[in-house]
């Protein structure tokens, strides 16, 4: 069971990424290097975003749920670690349940505004937030793990890869609060945090499930 939560956890990024990538070049007026994913959910065609959303979601938490039955009981990490995965799948389900108000700058008919005005919009961003913080939190957790368990190249990757989705994402954001040098590219480093991300979290789930086979 354990293992084919993890496999089928696995998924996640390349789901995710085939799907934001179909919908960023086919929708009508949305530049993919400019605005955010999430300006995907809105509008008619905008269920296929939210679909994408809260399927990726459930596929990261499942990662969390089998990395808990895998990992031997009261070791390293067994329990944090898991925690944040399955809280970063919450966070993707509830972005994807509370969709974003029409803001950086699409739907292009719309007025520029650079924060969430609804409710539904702001609890969008709570979601958003427990993603962007909880997968790099876990990727810090497991960091410490594998240095303890003697897997010094998972722990740098995971290291690397924590970074990297934080500053990706830093540099989004001031792409979408519209800093000059970054506005035209903002849509870009999100994807790229968004990828290293999910990357990370379906390579870890893959390593985890052969390394419970092998036992």
């Amino acid at each position: 069971m354990k293992s084919f939560l993890l496999w089928l956890g696995s998924l996640c990024a390349p789901f995710f990424v085939v799907a934001f990538l179909i919908e960023g070049f086919t929708r009508p007026q949305y530049n993919w290097m400019r605005y955010p994913i999430s300006s995907l959910s809105i509008g008619r065609l905008g269920w296929t975003q939210i679909m994408n959303f809260v399927i990726t979601g459930t596929l990261v938490a499942l990662i969390g749920i089998g990395l808990r039955l895998t990992f031997a009981p009261h070791s390293r990490g067994s329990l944090f670690g898991p925690i944040l995965l399955v809280v970063a799948g919450i966070g993707l389900i509830g972005a994807g349940i509370f969709v974003s108000d029409p803001v950086f700058g699409f739907p292009p008919d719309k007025p520029l505004v650079l924060a969430q005005f609804t409710s539904h919009g702001h609890l969008h961003d709570l979601f958003s937030t427990l993603w962007f913080l909880g997968l790099p939190a876990a990727c810090s957790v497991l960091v410490v793990r594998f240095f303890t368990i003697g897997e010094p190249g998972w722990a740098v990757y995971s290291l690397v890869s924590g970074l990297g989705m934080i500053a990706f994402f830093v540099v989004a954001s001031m792409g979408f609060f519209q800093r000059p040098a970054f506005v035209d590219v903002a849509g870009i480093y999100q994807r790229l945090s968004a990828t290293t991300g999910l990357l990370w979290a379906s390579l870890i789930a893959i390593h985890a499930a052969r390394a419970g086979a092998g036992n």
